[in-house]
């Protein structure tokens, strides 16, 4: 199978970038299947049902979410009539939607996507990621009930990111992480046959402090004072994330390739 993960979209600038190119990828890399991390894609925060509607549109196959999941306040309605978006599985046991989901992919293949919260410098406590995902993951064996599956590990530590890909080596396709916004250079296939990066990166304009214009930022650190609200920047966006070839039968990666379309990061595609 060949999926391709997108790390965070943010503002409009990640949004643009998504429509104007996940369909030319799709036909160009014969994608099976697409997860888009979106939990930016709306002014930076959250995620509208209107934005959510277009990145399927433009070709996502699901959108997950992450920590600003509810932050904008109609998505608490819309993610219970759209089974293609996820929210974390151990966010709070009342919070709507679900936080995996078995997706049909090309070819009638079996495709579990799941998303997880960490816990290190995270601005509340959520529920320990390693045994809620375990559950998931004992309940749909690659080779067995699924073709592949995929966790989105959405934190900010890369060492609990990287826990995370080892305690899921051998039993999922692909564990990426996302939430920090800037790519790291680790895209490696584990021993178990887990494909993995420590973040995927952003789907936004990078002449920016993670995906937010320069300058309110740069005068918070250096003046420690706040003057206006953080706006997306709304420069033209690299598409960033991770492909993944999986094999069907087993389930484990067999190819794996960094991501990076467009814009000021430059990088060999698959």
């Amino acid at each position: 199978m060949r999926i391709l993960f997108l790390g965070d979209v943010m503002g409009r600038s990640g949004r643009t970038a998504i429509a104007e190119n996940l369909p030319r990828l799709r036909d160009a890399w014969r994608l099976d299947f697409v997860v888009v991390n979106s939990e930016n894609a709306s002014n930076g925060v959250g995620l509208t049902g209107a934005h959510a509607k277009l990145l399927l549109d433009a070709g996502a196959d699901c959108l997950t979410l992450g920590d600003h999941s509810f932050d904008q306040k109609d998505m608490m309605q819309f993610i219970e009539i759209e089974p293609r978006v996820l929210r974390p599985i151990n966010y709070a046991k009342s919070a709507p939607g679900k936080g995996f989901r078995v997706f049909e992919a090309a070819g009638g293949r079996k495709i579990l996507v799941a998303q997880v919260l960490g816990q290190v410098f995270m601005k509340r406590p959520f529920d320990d990621p390693f045994s809620a995902i375990d559950s998931v993951l004992r309940a749909h064996p690659m080779g067995g009930l699924v073709n592949a599956s995929l966790v989105d590990m959405h934190c900010e530590a890369t060492s609990e990111k990287m826990a995370m890909g080892h305690w899921c080596d051998g039993r999922a396709s692909v564990v990426v992480g996302t939430h920090t916004h800037v790519p790291t250079a680790d895209a490696m296939i584990l021993t178990g046959g887990t494909a993995y990066q420590s973040d995927a990166g952003m789907c936004g304009d990078y002449n920016s402090v993670i995906g937010m214009d320069k300058a309110e930022p740069l005068r918070r650190f250096i003046t420690g004072m706040g003057k206006e609200r953080f706006t997306p920047a709304s420069g033209e966006a690299t598409l960033s994330g991770l492909y993944v070839e999986t094999d069907d039968r087993t389930g484990k990666a067999t190819r794996i390739s960094m991501v990076r379309e467009g814009g000021l990061l430059q990088a060999s595609n698959p």
